[in-house]
């Protein structure tokens, strides 16, 4: 009846609706966009910008037009950073705390960039106190927002509700009657393929025509969990087979692009790391594997060689926690990721991108499509350096993890999006920089 929630583990962006207005009105405040943008615009625009005001015509560099560029600059950097935080902690699992420095560190560069190559003069004090601001200011909205707010929702328990309950992101409330509930709700779900009786129908529409959001059981397990377990092959955002094909072109632009500015870096990283491997264990320092590619056309795809030689023999496809096949430099490479990096080659070629579903070996790509219903559906879009799945689950070693897994890359190519490809991003350099994280 209404399009699906946008649930993330954060619930800073949530509108509380219906009886929550008059017992929740202050912590309701801080969740509103209008009240976060205002907030900012003042604290990290107007107060730095009145601090300078007085001096902005004794020291050099930061004058009257310098200090109206920084003061104009900085609320667009405000509004670009907002904006791109937001579309990222749409998503499943995902806690805006965690992502607004980044955010906003790279809304306020593309800002600087913006200056330098226009050769306007702005004011760094000024600049530069605005995002600190920022950053502490939708913190603090974020932060709160977050501890205070908690959505509710009704469960109609008809029908495939299995499980739903278990999910916690959520405070769940059954209802067993047709009956407006004397509590708050954010919305109700139901099972809208069971068979209602009339009475359910009636009060569903109600509800709807009251404001109170109606949604099928799947699209909240999917907002929930960041999973998509496809019955049809219609099952995208688009309504077609097809992810949008203007941004597979665009994102292919994209990949060549950022290959161009980060090979250097990534061939001597990998330079270094073959000359380890080699010292650290026989064999050759790179292993090539034929993989199941783009729209099902094999290719063979490059890593850096982390387990012993002929160790695909001795235990198959899989790899296990503690693997006793895997080097030991191997496990250092496997934690950041750095095993990975010789992909850049198969990204040139086309093969891949930057961001996929991970491609499977040919043997295990036969045996999932055997088993697992619309296993070829994942490879519509390149298979990726890091992926949806590779950042929630990483690794698998049972058919049963593997079947997760796929729901994962059924999610991505739903949602198929520059956003979802930048929070994926976002969580892989935490991980290569850390090693911590799913791998």
């Amino acid at each position: 009846m209404i399009s699906p929630p946008r649930v993330a583990s954060d619930r800073a962006q949530v509108a509380v609706r219906g009886k929550d207005i008059e017992d929740r009105e202050p912590l309701r405040l801080v969740t509103r966009i209008r009240f976060q943008l205002i907030g900012g615009l003042i604290f990290a625009v107007i107060v730095p910008g009145l601090a300078r005001w007085p001096t902005s015509s004794l020291v050099p560099g930061s004058g009257m037009v310098s200090l109206q560029s920084a003061m104009l600059g900085s609320m667009l950097a405000l509004f670009l950073g907002y904006w791109a935080l937001r579309q990222m902690i749409a998503y499943p699992g995902v806690q805006a705390t965690q992502y607004i420095a980044p955010a906003f560190a790279i809304s306020y560069s593309i800002i600087i960039v913006m200056f330098f190559f226009l050769r306007i003069d702005y004011s760094r004090y000024q600049f530069g106190a605005s995002f600190i601001v920022a950053v502490v200011w939708f913190y603090a909205c974020f932060f709160l927002a977050r501890r205070a707010l908690l959505q509710s929702f009704a469960l109609v328990e008809t029908g495939d509700t299995k499980g739903l309950k278990d999910l916690d992101a959520v405070d769940w409330f059954s209802l067993r009657k047709p009956v407006a509930p004397d509590r708050r709700i954010d919305g109700i779900v139901v099972d809208l393929r069971s068979d209602l009786s009339n009475d359910w129908n009636r009060f569903l529409a109600d509800s709807a025509l009251k404001g109170i959001p109606v949604y099928h059981v799947k699209q909240m397990a999917e907002a929930l969990t960041g999973k998509v377990e496809i019955e049809h092959l219609s099952e995208n955002s688009l309504g077609s087979v097809l992810p949008s094909l203007l941004y597979l072109r665009l994102k292919r632009l994209v990949d060549l692009g950022l290959a161009v500015i980060l090979a250097p870096f990534f061939l001597i990283i990998v330079a270094l790391a073959a000359i380890v491997v080699k010292l650290d264990s026989k064999g050759p320092a790179f292993f090539l594997q034929p993989r199941m590619g783009f729209r099902g056309e094999p290719f063979r795809m490059i890593k850096l060689r982390t387990m012993k030689v002929d160790a695909q023999k001795a235990g198959g496809n899989f790899t296990e926690d503690n693997d006793p096949r895997i080097t030991r430099i191997g496990r250092y490479l496997r934690k950041y990721r750095i095993d990975e990096f010789p992909q850049i080659i198969n990204i040139f070629a086309g093969q891949m991108s930057w961001i996929g579903p991970r491609p499977e070996a040919l043997e295990l790509s036969d045996w999932y499509q055997r088993d697992i219903p619309f296993y070829r559906y994942r490879h519509i879009v390149r298979p990726g350096l890091s992926g949806w799945a590779q950042v929630h689950q990483g690794n698998v070693a049972q058919v049963e993890q593997a079947t997760h897994k796929l729901h994962y890359d059924f999610y991505y190519i739903k949602h198929f999006s520059p956003w979802l490809d930048a929070l994926i991003t976002a969580k892989t350099i935490w991980t290569v920089l850390t090693g911590f994280g799913s791998k």
